[in-house]
């Protein structure tokens, strides 16, 4: 479950907010200024910030700025206006998306689950929090969820194929013999072990790749073995 922290001076506009977050499953945390949003940040984990520019004690402008000397969190910014002077100060400050009330609130959802996509497909989450999650490209694997996705699709592998993946994407760019991937997966000397790996590789390949025939992920190193190209 993400948590996302809502900051409003506007507690109105604080409450519609939740409503509609967490009828798309999310946890909210609340914040009425930006010197309660960092403190918020300072107890809780939080996947994503909503933060208005004009507020008491600590305007957002500032409190991004803070934020951004620590984490690259996602922050969309509120704001009554709508200049676009007040856009691009927003954005050059550390912002991710700038949003101008009044708002459809359907829409600030959808921008929400925007960034966390993007978030998470990078595997920018701080990484005491996804410390197994290895990625490349559009290609994820949470070791922790045992789960792959593939530009955010959810892929099923078998366990074996899972593990190779796993193998590989640990050591992107690393290229390994069919007997090293044999010898690290089944725990057992290799003997005749090429048309075993390899049924096993061409079916990890029509599984993540739009076009198996010419992969973007797991390339063949024709004679020597197999990586999972770095693309970062």
């Amino acid at each position: 479950m993400y948590n996302i922290l809502v900051c409003d001076d506007d507690k109105e506009i604080v409450e519609s907010i939740e409503i509609y977050l967490q009828q798309e499953g999310y946890q909210v945390l609340k914040a009425y200024n930006g010197k309660q949003a960092l403190d918020v940040l300072n107890k809780e984990t939080v996947h994503l910030i909503i933060l208005d520019l004009m507020m008491p004690e600590l305007d957002g402008i500032h409190t991004t700025l803070q934020i951004r000397k620590e984490s690259s969190i996602p922050i969309i910014i509120l704001s009554a206006k709508s200049q676009d002077s007040d856009k691009i100060l927003g954005l050059n400050v550390g912002a991710d998306d700038y949003v101008t009330k009044p708002f459809n609130p359907l829409e600030l959802v959808a921008r929400v689950k925007s960034q966390l996509r993007r978030y998470t497909s990078l595997g920018t989450i701080q990484e005491e929090e996804q410390e197994h999650v290895y990625h490349t490209g559009g290609l994820v694997v949470n070791d922790d969820r045992k789960e792959v996705t593939v530009d955010g699709e959810p892929v099923k592998l078998t366990r074996i194929e899972y593990n190779i993946l796993l193998f590989l994407i640990q050591n992107k760019g690393k290229v390994y013999s069919i007997d090293q991937i044999y010898e690290k997966i089944w725990k057992e000397e290799a003997f005749f072990a090429d048309n075993t790996v390899t049924v096993h590789i061409r079916h990890i390949r029509e599984k993540i790749e739009i076009d198996p025939k010419n992969p973007r992920y797991l390339k063949v190193m024709w004679g020597i073995g197999y990586k999972i190209e770095s693309i970062d």
